[in-house]
């Protein structure tokens, strides 16, 4: 599992098993055990949320929104 960035505490990363045939781009967001997932593209959204309160939910979106282009680089370059 690809840890793509490091940022505030929040971890984004993606596993190398995404499913076969594999889900559209997106990421995964972990603060401590708790995680939440994100597409992230065309436009970011919550996919699931499995324990991150409001308040952290709504910064990883905006954390997610901000390095999309990174995240979805990384993506392409892992699954390539």
């Amino acid at each position: 599992m690809p840890v793509v960035l490091r940022v505030e505490g929040f971890q984004f990363l993606f596993y190398s098993n995404e499913g076969d045939p594999r889900e559209p781009a997106h990421i995964h967001v972990r603060v401590d055990r708790d995680e939440a997932k994100f597409w992230i593209s065309p436009d970011v959204r919550v996919a699931y949320n499995r324990g991150l309160n409001g308040r952290t939910l709504n910064r990883a979106r905006q954390l997610v929104e901000e390095h999309q282009a990174l995240l979805e680089r990384a993506w392409n370059d892992y699954f390539s």
